[in-house]
């Protein structure tokens, strides 16, 4: 039984239509891809900065506490020393 042409014709359309699209289908998707994982990249760096940041904040108050508890002449001399080299 034959079929009509306008049918395959549709069918033949469609299909190289389809064919025609993939290469800019997969660029898209790779871009998209791309552009998520940068995205990602970029916010565990600014989250990553923000946490050594409070580490370095900590180990700064560390510091100055431990500076503080060894009495006050140990303070003056290490103030006096800090200020001489300034």
């Amino acid at each position: 039984m034959p079929v009509n042409e306008q049918i395959t014709d549709s069918v033949t359309q469609v299909n190289t239509k389809v064919v025609g699209e993939t290469p800019a289908m997969a660029m898209g998707n790779l871009l998209m891809a791309t552009s998520q994982a940068l995205g990602n990249a970029a916010h565990n760096a600014t989250a990553a900065q923000q946490q050594a940041q409070i580490t370095m904040q900590a180990a700064t108050v560390q510091g100055v506490n431990s500076l503080m508890s060894i009495g006050g002449s140990v303070v003056g001399r290490s103030a006096e020393g800090i200020i001489e080299k300034g």
